[in-house]
C-alpha cells in the first residue's frame, strides 16, 4: 500500500480525527498514486495516522476513512457505513409526511467525497471526486443488499474545476419517469433526477422551511430573492402570507415555481414569479417604494453574470444591506448562506455591519444550521457549512 506522509506540525490534528487530505499538509509529493487508490497516512516517521484514499476535489486531495490500522477499507466497509448511515436516518423513513432527505452525508458518515440522497424510492448518489467515484460498486452492492429502491441515479461532480459533468445519470433499478412527486412536512415538490446537478429542492433547508411556513409567514408581504424552484414562497403561501414575490435570474425558475405551487393547490396567479437579476430586482424596488415584511435571502456561494461576480465571503454585506432598504420596520430577514469558508460567528458579524451601515437596529431570533440528516463531525467544522439566522428589526 503506498503511503502519503504527513509534515510534523499537522500530524495531531488528523491524530484527533481531521478527515480531508490537503497538498499543504504533506511533507513530500507521491506523483505516483492514481485516483481511487487507497493509502496509508502516516507521520515524517513512518508512523501510522490513518488510511483513506485518493481523490482530487475542489477541497482537497483526498480524505482519512479509518485512524484505525486493523480496518480494511472494502465492500464490507462500506456496506456498515452505508448500514449504519440509514440506521441513524429511520426517524425519517417513517415519517409519514417526508420522503425526501439525506441517507448519506460525506465524512459526516465516514466516507468524505459521497453523498447519498432519498426520495420516495429512488436514490441519489452524488460523487465529488473521480477517487471517490472508483467506489462505485461497492456502494451500488450496498444499496442492493440493504435497501428495496424503484431506481438508482447518479451526479459526476468532480469535472474541470468541480463542475457537474452531463451525461446519462441512471444507474440502477428501472428508469424513473421524471418529475416524481415528493413530500417534506406534508408539502409537495417535483423532483427531477435526470435533468443535471440541480434536481428541484435544497433539502437541508428543510427545518428552515418549516419554521417559515408554521410560525412566521400569516398575513405576511414575503420576498424570496434566488429563489430557484419557489420553494420558501411555497411554504410562506401555506403558512398563510398574504402575498409573496419569487426572484431568481434564471429562467427555469419560473415555470418550476409554478408546478410546486400547482402542485399544493396554491394559485400561482395570486402571486409574483420573476425572471430578473435580484440585484437589479432591489433597485426597482428602492424605487417604487415596495417594502416586505418577511425577507429570504439565501445566494449561492459563488456567482456570475454579466455584470457582476458575487462571492458570499466579500459581499453578503451589502447584498444584506441592499436586503435592508426594503425591508419594513419591524420585518424579518432570513439571512442564509452554504459557503462553508466562514464560520457562524464571522456570518453574525455581517449581520451586524448591515445593520449598522444602514442605522437600523436588530435581533437575532433563531438560529439553524445543518439538520439532523446531514450528519457532521465535530473533528471537521467546515462540514457544517449551512448558516441561518432570523434576523427581526426593531425600526
Amino acid at each position: 500500500m503506498k503511503s502519503i506522509k504527513i509534515k510534523n506540525k499537522e500530524v495531531n490534528k488528523f491524530r484527533r480525527g481531521y478527515p480531508l487530505l490537503h497538498k499543504g499538509s504533506l511533507a513530500e509529493t507521491n506523483n505516483n498514486i492514481v485516483e481511487g487508490e487507497i493509502v496509508e497516512i502516516t507521520d515524517e516517521r513512518g508512523s501510522f495516522i490513518g488510511r483513506g484514499y485518493y481523490g482530487l476535489q475542489n477541497k482537497g486531495i483526498g480524505w482519512i476513512l479509518t485512524n484505525d490500522p486493523s480496518v480494511q477499507i472494502d465492500e464490507s466497509f462500506m456496506e456498515k457505513l452505508i448500514k449504519k448511515a440509514i440506521g441513524y436516518r429511520k426517524f425519517l423513513y417513517n415519517d409519514p409526511d417526508t420522503n425526501a432527505f439525506r441517507i448519506f452525508n460525506g465524512e459526516g458518515d465516514g466516507f468524505g467525497g459521497l453523498t447519498i440522497d432519498f426520495f420516495d424510492k429512488y436514490y441519489l448518489i452524488n460523487w465529488y471526486s473521480e477517487g471517490a467515484y472508483c467506489f462505485k460498486e461497492y456502494v451500488l452492492k450496498a444499496l442492493k443488499n440493504l435497501v428495496q429502491y424503484k431506481a438508482v441515479y447518479e451526479k459526476k461532480r468532480f469535472g474541470k474545476q468541480g463542475q457537474y459533468i452531463e451525461e446519462d445519470e441512471f444507474v440502477a433499478g428501472e428508469r424513473g419517469s421524471f418529475p416524481i412527486i415528493v413530500k417534506e412536512n406534508g408539502v409537495n415538490f417535483a423532483v427531477y433526477l435526470n435533468e443535471g446537478a440541480m434536481v428541484g429542492v435544497f433539502l437541508d433547508q428543510r427545518e428552515v422551511r418549516k419554521t417559515i411556513r408554521d410560525r412566521y409567514s400569516e398575513g405576511k408581504r414575503v420576498l424570496n430573492t434566488f429563489s430557484y424552484t419557489g420553494a420558501f414562497s411555497l411554504f410562506s403561501a401555506l403558512g398563510g402570507a398574504q402575498h409573496t414575490t419569487s426572484v431568481d435570474l434564471a429562467n427555469r425558475s419560473y415555470a418550476k415555481t409554478i408546478e410546486n405551487f400547482s402542485l399544493n393547490g396554491i394559485d400561482y396567479e395570486a402571486h409574483d414569479i420573476i425572471v430578473e437579476d435580484v440585484f437589479n430586482y432591489f433597485k426597482y424596488a428602492n424605487r417604487k417604494d415596495l417594502l416586505f415584511d418577511l425577507v429570504v435571502l439565501d445566494p449561492p456561494s459563488f456567482a456570475r453574470s454579466k455584470k457582476r461576480t458575487f462571492r458570499a465571503e466579500k459581499d453578503y454585506t451589502s447584498l444584506l444591506t441592499d436586503t435592508i432598504s426594503i425591508t419594513d420596520s419591524k420585518g424579518t430577514i432570513v439571512a442564509s448562506t452554504n459557503c462553508a469558508k466562514f464560520n457562524m460567528r464571522k456570518f453574525k458579524s455581517f449581520i451586524d455591519q448591515a445593520c449598522k451601515d444602514s442605522r437600523r437596529s436588530y435581533k437575532i431570533i433563531e438560529e439553524f444550521s445543518l439538520p439532523n440528516d446531514f450528519k457532521t463531525t465535530s473533528s471537521f467544522k467546515e462540514g457544517n457549512y449551512l448558516k441561518v439566522l432570523f434576523v427581526k428589526l426593531d425600526s
